[in-house]
């Protein structure tokens, strides 16, 4: 519980200050590399770990453009963005040269100047899987792809075919998808999924899907991409919240099921490679990482991996989380959660620093 932890004050702000030292050492390194590998933008495609906003402007209750959301952004404004401050993706631009900030491609504060060197598709609640994507009434994955198809004759009108072309096949890739397939759809029984299929049919169907995802992405020009597999779900405060029987524990049964998940995940993302010329597509596993904060928190200045900082902790999100929501805490740099599901800022630096050094390491 929150108010049960205890920990030394001076010891965890020296972490704290260690922690953020070492992070913002490694960005640095990578901005150096940066300069000479010319990197034109950042694309990214997913879910609610990567959308800066684009579920804003569609008919969905699956939002979080209202405080708290975004009490560490720039001016503490709400963006869209499921943390308290920047995205992953975010980090990962900046660190390599770009703007600060990767937009939402359908946030109509930004146009094709801005998108011209990042944007971002994603949408959160969405999945491998089109019927996730109808819980919640938010956009589909094979709509991204339309609207990178659309993206891409905007970019020609405004930069030329040629430099269009380059922007597309020098631009990193970032897609980050799959949680919500399990515990919005597939587990959640909404969808009938459970009944249609066993898990292991069911994860066999993903890995197809995103396949067929990536070779889509493949033929309309990208070539650098990195492909975030799944992190335990099954530690996620909600799911824990949920565990009864296992007194709030992490939910092993979710965590096996997303282990699977990745070692089938990475055997096509091996195989793809094969089969498509010059596609240079890479796994960034952040399972292991995320599961080190949890069972070492002190070493990286966390005092709560277990509860979200918002509200109670332990189930709320979206518009459960507002700015009417009590308990929510002071120091969000303490937690591993910002809400029910999603990380901290702290947290998606942690994560865009892994993917520097592994998913996106080869193309800086």
């Amino acid at each position: 519980m929150k108010s049960l932890l205890q920990y030394s004050p001076a010891s965890t702000m020296a972490q704290i200050h260690l922690t953020h030292t070492l992070l913002s050492h490694l960005l640095l390194t990578f901005l150096s590399l940066s300069t000479a590998a010319h990197i034109p933008a950042v694309i990214v495609f997913g879910d609610s770990t990567v959308d800066p906003g684009n579920n804003n402007v569609i008919p969905t209750i699956l939002r979080s453009d209202f405080p708290p959301y975004g009490r560490d952004f720039q001016n503490g404004k709400p963006t869209g963005r499921f943390c308290n401050g920047r995205l992953p993706t975010d980090f990962i631009s900046e660190a390599i040269g770009l703007p600060p900030l990767v937009p939402a491609y359908l946030d109509p504060a930004y146009g094709i100047e801005d998108f011209a060197k990042g944007v971002s598709f994603a949408s959160a609640g969405t999945g491998l899987d089109s019927a996730t994507s109808d819980v919640l009434a938010v956009i589909p994955l094979w709509k991204e792809v339309e609207y990178f198809k659309e993206y891409q004759k905007k970019l020609r009108k405004y930069v030329g075919e040629a430099r269009a072309k380059y922007i597309v096949n020098e631009a990193i890739y970032i897609i980050s998808i799959g949680t919500n397939d399990f515990l919005e759809n597939y587990f959640a029984v909404v969808t009938g999924r459970i009944l249609q299929l066993p898990v292991d049919k069911f994860e066999d169907f993903l890995v197809s899907q995103a396949a067929e995802f990536l070779t889509n992405i493949y033929r309309l020009g990208a070539r650098k991409i990195s492909f975030a597999g799944l992190s335990p779900i099954g530690c996620l405060p909600l799911e824990r919240t949920a565990n009864v029987i296992g007194k709030d524990g992490c939910n092993e049964k979710y965590n096996q099921v997303a282990r699977d998940f990745n070692a089938k995940l990475q055997r096509m993302i091996a195989d793809l490679c094969t089969k498509l010329p010059g596609l240079r597509l890479r796994y960034s596993g952040v399972y292991d990482r995320v599961l080190q904060l949890i069972n070492n928190p002190s070493h990286y200045g966390l005092e709560n991996v277990e509860e979200g900082c918002c509200g109670t902790g332990k189930f709320e999100m979206g518009f459960l989380c507002d700015s009417k929501c009590p308990l929510t805490c002071p120091d969000a740099n303490k937690y591993l959660f910002w809400d029910a599901f999603h990380p901290t800022e702290k947290v998606n630096r942690l994560m865009a620093g892994l993917t520097l050094s592994t998913g996106l390491r080869e193309f800086i």
